[in-house]
């Protein structure tokens, strides 16, 4: 249950009726509600090994999203961070998209993936020749889109170099509400992560390596053996955490280490709604949620030592955990459901000029 998976999550809240089609769904996986609609998978679904080597399947991911069959529906809503927004409507239908990226495996962050010492020989060598096929399918695709919704200003500027369309910015949610202003400081710092390259987690190990300060890592993903590995004994690794024992990691941490360029981010904000400031990559959806010195501070560059001149900034700043809530607050759920319902409601009137009818 990732931020995009909590997006749908509202989106199911608000269409209740409405059924969800997806690439695949490892069952189980997903929230109660996700995990109780009508749910329609791709031909990926009876891949072998799928949970596991799910990643390894990129290049079908096209054709398997355009076999996805719509027709009777005459409103379709994309979240898309890969492939859905390339999804094929039925003729006359409106398709909204909410874009969390353009695909950032063959884009912006195609080296963070398939880099040298990023990927094996094997990887590097198919995605030179498939990186540039997915690219075009991604360019050609952007026209299925009647209208963009952007999760930030950041992914808003990359749709409109890529695709050359402009999208209406509306922030992810944000359940501020599972999170309580706390006081309280363990002396531990706490990074919240799926474990995959362009996360950098590898760049925060390496910094309380050096510093030997207490780090606890909270997530899973490929990148996991590697970087227990590269950990000395100060950094505990932690698996994903229910909700409320991540509102507990993060009401007795001393700070958020946010080390990565994110499209958005919404693991500040959960931190914030704590009261807890962080230390980020001063890129990505950080400059829109971080105020430096003010909920937390930023380092410029991705080294070592850039991070812990940052952490030690950090420490020396007096911070109000009162107004480091009070700025997460902006970004709660209720706020991102009653913007998408406006936008919604606006592009279903502009296509049919007729007001959106709720089952």
């Amino acid at each position: 249950m990732r931020g995009g998976e909590k997006c749908l999550e509202v989106l199911c809240e608000m269409f209740p009726d409405a059924p969800i089609y997806t690439l695949f769904h490892i069952a189980g996986s997903m929230s109660p509600l996700l995990e109780s609609k009508e749910i329609h998978t791709s031909y990926l679904q009876h891949f072998p090994m799928l949970k596991q080597k799910y990643r390894s399947y990129l290049p079908l991911f096209p054709s398997a999203i355009e076999s996805l069959d719509l027709s009777g529906y005459d409103v379709i809503i994309s979240t898309s961070h890969c492939v859905a927004k390339g999804v094929r409507v039925p003729q006359g239908a409106l398709h909204i998209s909410y874009v969390h990226t353009p695909m950032r495996y063959v884009w912006e962050m195609y080296d963070e993936y398939f880099g040298k010492g990023r990927a094996g020989i094997a990887a590097r060598l198919a995605m030179a020749v498939l990186a540039p096929l997915l690219r075009r399918w991604d360019l050609k695709t952007a026209g299925r889109v009647h209208h963009y919704i952007a999760n930030s200003e950041n992914v808003r500027n990359r749709i409109l170099r890529l695709y050359k369309r402009d999208a209406k910015v509306i922030c992810p949610p944000v359940d501020t509400g599972l999170f309580r202003l706390s006081g309280a400081d363990d002396g531990f710092y706490l990074l919240v992560s799926a474990l995959v390259p362009y996360k950098r987690v590898d760049l925060a190990v390496e910094a309380f390596n050096r510093s030997g300060g207490r780090l606890l890592i909270v997530g899973k993903g490929p990148e996991d053996q590697k970087l227990r590995t590269l950990a000395k004994p100060n950094i505990e690794f932690l698996g994903w955490r229910s909700d409320q024992e991540l509102s507990d990691l993060y009401g007795r941490c001393r700070a958020l280490i946010f080390p990565g360029e994110e499209d958005f981010g919404i693991v500040p904000l959960e931190a914030m709604a704590s009261g807890k400031p962080v230390v980020a990559f001063a890129k990505g959806g950080a400059l829109e949620t971080v105020v430096e010195g003010v909920t937390g501070s930023f380092f410029h560059q991705q080294t070592t030592e850039a991070c812990l001149e940052s952490v030690g900034a950090l420490s020396r700043m007096r911070l109000n955990p009162e107004k480091i809530r009070a700025h997460a607050l902006q970004f709660r759920r209720e706020v991102y459901r009653d913007r998408m319902r406006t936008s919604i409601e606006a592009a279903v009137l502009a296509h049919f000029g007729t007001a959106l009818t709720y089952k």
